[in-house]
């Protein structure tokens, strides 16, 4: 009996049958993998300031730029400030400066404490770095129209009154004097562009 179910195995095989087989596969453990933290290098660079422009009658802020990189506490960052025709210091050791259209020669100072990015230790003392350049602080356009500078009259430079009932008044005219403006103008064009009308009486 058994060789007659081997020989009828062998033939189905031989025929173009098949037999089944099933194979276990054994799962794999997980693999934990540990990776270093990567040190970062502190660095403390000082940035340089653009030129600025200051509004019409006024002054430019300036202020330092400062970039760092890594862990870096940084203790102060300053300004000295100095006419480039002259010399003469104008600011000195500010943490900002407010300066007039011209010419400056601007030192910028930064003390700074670097540490390891890793252990958090410090690396050595209180560093100091600085950086001088020159600066243009160019002169703002006159603007169209300003505010006035007292309840009863118009910059020099800005003569034409509008009041508030949307009428504009000239130099020159009847009620010129007694009105109160409310926005003043450099030109009648201006004035019309903002939405006010001449006075009809002067």
């Amino acid at each position: 009996m058994r060789k007659l179910l081997a020989a009828v195995t062998i033939g189905a095989l031989l025929s173009g049958g098949s037999l089944a087989v099933t194979a276990t596969s054994a799962t794999a453990a997980p693999v934990s993998t540990t990776v270093a933290a990567k040190k970062v290098v502190p660095k403390v660079t000082i940035k340089k300031i653009p030129t600025k422009r200051a509004p019409y009658g006024g002054k430019a802020t300036v202020k330092p730029r400062v970039a760092v990189v890594g862990v870096v506490s940084v203790k102060s960052k300053t300004l000295t400030v100095k006419k480039k025709s002259t010399g003469k210091t104008v600011v000195k050791k500010a943490k900002k400066a407010r300066l007039a259209p011209g010419t400056y020669k601007v030192t910028t100072k930064v003390r700074f404490q670097r540490y390891d990015s890793v252990t958090r230790q410090a690396l050595g003392g209180v560093k100091t770095k600085t950086r001088t350049q020159t600066l243009v602080v160019k002169k703002g356009k006159r603007p169209s129209s300003t505010a006035p500078i007292n309840v009863d009259d118009c910059p020099g430079w800005a003569p034409i009154k509008g009041n508030q009932s949307g009428i504009y008044h000239v130099p020159g005219g009847r009620w010129y004097d007694v009105t109160n403006p409310e926005e003043c103008f450099t030109t009648e064009s201006a004035a019309v562009n903002a939405g006010y009308r001449a006075s009809k009486n002067g």
